[in-house]
């Protein structure tokens, strides 16, 4: 049987008060099929975390891109969170520099606001590996616009 909306809600670890927003604009399935599991949630800080394994490249380090995943599922999602009702944010620009690769274990991105205004949210997204090594440091640009339909 097919895990309802408020399971999958909780196993990718959405706290209960933002059920409601992400019942009405979903997840997103790439968040669910990378792992990708948050343990804090808000617009000025949140947190999740990624596997390693699944998410590789052919030579088994963590993928460049999994890690710029990981920095605008967070990223977009406190965007949007900031941009409240009636509102969305779409990502505009988006770069990280990688510093370190990993090969196994777990990647944890804390995403921090440097920006939230009305039309324009920046985040920077540090992820590091379980020994709190930093592997790769992302900035993200949304821009707040009307929602539609």
């Amino acid at each position: 049987m097919e895990p309802t909306t408020t399971e999958r809600l909780r196993a990718s670890g959405i706290p209960e008060q933002y059920h409601p927003f992400f019942a009405e604009r979903g997840l997103g399935g790439l968040a669910e099929k990378m792992g990708i599991v948050f343990e804090e949630m808000g617009p000025e800080h949140s947190v999740a975390r990624m596997p390693v394994e699944g998410n590789t490249q052919p030579a088994g380090l963590l993928h460049g891109g999994a890690h710029l995943v990981l920095a605008e599922t967070l990223g977009s999602i406190a965007s949007n969170i900031a941009a409240g009702p009636g509102k969305m944010a779409v990502g505009v620009d988006i770069s990280a520099t990688h510093q370190r690769a990993i090969t196994s274990g777990w990647v944890t991105g804390t995403c921090t606001a440097l920006h939230l205004g009305g039309s324009l949210c920046v985040h920077e997204v540090v992820m590091r590996d379980d020994a709190g090594r930093r592997l790769s440091t992302a900035r993200i640009t949304n821009m707040v616009v009307d929602r539609r339909g």
